[in-house]
């Protein structure tokens, strides 16, 4: 459809609303609109943003799909419950600021979840459209549209389009929340990821003295050094932690709590009066097969760490901590961090990527998106197959990639079917870098260190319906309390312990 044909449909449509309304059935025949893309072979060659956003006539066209359930099956299917069919409602009339507010009653980062959020299986997944197909890939876009109005309302200039911010891109117009007196108590948040920006934000608005504690030299959390800025410009993220600092927020860096300083330390020897802990699950697993420990051999999280917070993309240009120029590479994984990974090899002058994985592409738990992008980028997928041993030289520099191919069988206990190795299947790829995407632990650094904490048998921190901890005025949640779980459900997390920290405080006599 081109530009002129879909704002010949809008006119349509808006003339149809406005002369009756518009039924069930047309909004059924309005057809969902494609996201805009950087091309192919274009973007194996730059770090730019791969979706372009939608138009402003995409977006009320798409909007105009939503039937307004009076159920909202949508909403439920949102980790936060956003009021969804108000917000899409408003863009239908071109109320982009309306809309925005609506999103952020319950979310503070609609320009990230908007790009980062599996709403295919969440709020999407519940969509009437799309059950009305029996294909979520035609429920109304939600996400596309919760993108749109965060960078429609937020860009200082795009007077037709949500574009995406970028590096050269003028910066935001920061909405500032007003912050109530001065509460005289203190809180430590501890990281500074998706659910700590929130718990941030909460407290800070209450009145507290709010300081953030961030290990790396960076705020952000995993969406500075784990998502890619092809997927998530670190510009939209250096937004939200601006509007912390104007709320009075302080963030200090290169603190690494459990060794620069306890918890008991924040609590006893720094005067803070209550601490929440989002340090996220960022310790990398591996497979525990041969020729790991060979160079050339990386877990997800130091090459994508290397890529995107070290900008190793800029190679010979400015990369901090550069990655060694690779030939042949192997990823292995099938979620989105293993996606990331090979989605970056290809940008980083990789000749081959190929991506291992011992399940089908159906069992893939990588948004379809993701997948499918990866697969126009080049990157070669090796299904039902596994790593059995990495192969070095004389040098302990990795040169293949021994792999097994594989069999499904009955289901396991996540509802997939097994995978069961072909014995005698035994075939090698050459490569000279492999990067191990099979999911992450919680660190054991602040279980070490802080004796009165208490953990379950994965590491992650044990906490009530509130995210109360085992010790008193301490708080926990997004990945160290879920394991490896989304953005969204990090910042829900985040907005249950502050308003906990909040009640608390307030109970609590000066």
């Amino acid at each position: 459809m081109t530009d002129q044909e879909r704002q010949e449909l809008l006119n349509e449509l808006l003339d149809r609303q406005n002369s009756g309304g518009l039924k069930p059935k047309d909004r059924f025949d309005i057809p969902p609109q494609d996201m805009p893309e950087q091309d192919a072979n274009a973007r194996r060659r730059n770090v730019s943003e791969v979706a372009l956003g939608y138009t402003e006539t995409q977006a009320r066209i798409e909007a105009m799909r939503c039937l307004q359930c009076k159920t909202a099956p949508c909403v439920q299917g949102c980790p936060v419950r956003i009021r969804i069919p108000d917000f899409v409602g408003a863009i239908a009339k071109g109320q982009y600021g309306q809309a925005l507010d609506i999103i952020k009653e319950n979310s503070l980062l609609p320009a990230v979840c908007g790009r980062v959020c599996p709403q295919e299986v969440q709020c999407q997944e519940k969509c009437t459209v799309g059950l009305k197909f029996k294909d979520v890939s035609k429920a109304v876009s939600i996400g596309r549209l919760e993108r749109f109005v965060a960078d429609r309302a937020d860009l200082v200039a795009q007077p037709d389009r949500g574009a995406p911010r970028g590096e050269g891109v003028p910066p935001s117009r920061v909405t500032v929340p007003a912050v109530a007196p001065s509460t005289g108590k203190k809180v430590a948040i501890v990281g500074s990821g998706p659910g700590s920006i929130v718990a941030a934000a909460d407290t800070r608005r209450a009145g507290h003295e709010v300081t953030v504690f961030e290990a790396f030299h960076k705020p952000g959390g995993v969406m500075v050094y784990g998502i890619p800025e092809f997927r998530l410009p670190k510009a939209i993220v250096q937004d939200e932690i601006e509007t912390l600092k104007k709320m009075g927020v302080q963030i200090v860096t290169n603190v690494v709590v459990g060794r620069t300083r306890t918890i008991e330390q924040l609590m006893t020897e720094d005067g803070f009066d209550a601490v929440y802990i989002g340090v996220g699950a960022g310790l990398p697993s591996f497979m525990g097969i041969e020729g790991e420990s060979l160079v050339g051999v990386y877990s997800a999280n130091e090459y994508l760490t290397r890529a995107n917070l070290m900008k190793a993309y800029r190679f010979g240009s400015g990369a901090d901590t550069p990655i060694a120029l690779s030939k042949r590479v192997a990823g292995v994984g099938g979620g989105n961090v293993a996606m990331d990974a090979a989605r970056t090899a290809v940008r980083l002058g990789a000749e081959k990527v190929y991506l291992i994985y011992r399940r089908t592409e159906t069992e893939m738990p990588a948004r379809v998106e993701e997948v499918h992008h990866a697969k126009q980028e080049g990157v070669e997928f090796h299904l039902l197959q596994s790593p059995n041993r990495i192969i070095g030289n004389d040098d302990a520099h990795a040169t293949a990639i021994e792999c097994l191919r594989y069999e499904l069988g009955e289901p396991d206990n996540s509802g997939r079917r097994r995978p069961m190795a072909i014995p005698g299947s035994e075939f090698r790829i050459d490569v000279d870098t492999v990067i191990i995407a099979i999911g992450n632990q919680a660190n054991p650094l602040i279980r070490q260190t802080t004796p009165g904490l208490e953990f379950n048998k994965w590491g992650n921190i044990i906490v009530d319906e509130n995210l109360h901890t085992s010790m008193p005025g301490v708080y926990a949640g997004g990945d160290i309390v879920l394991g490896a779980a989304t953005v969204i459900l990090a910042m829900g997390q985040g907005r249950i312990a502050a308003a906990a920290i909040n009640a608390d405080l307030a109970a609590k006599k000066p």
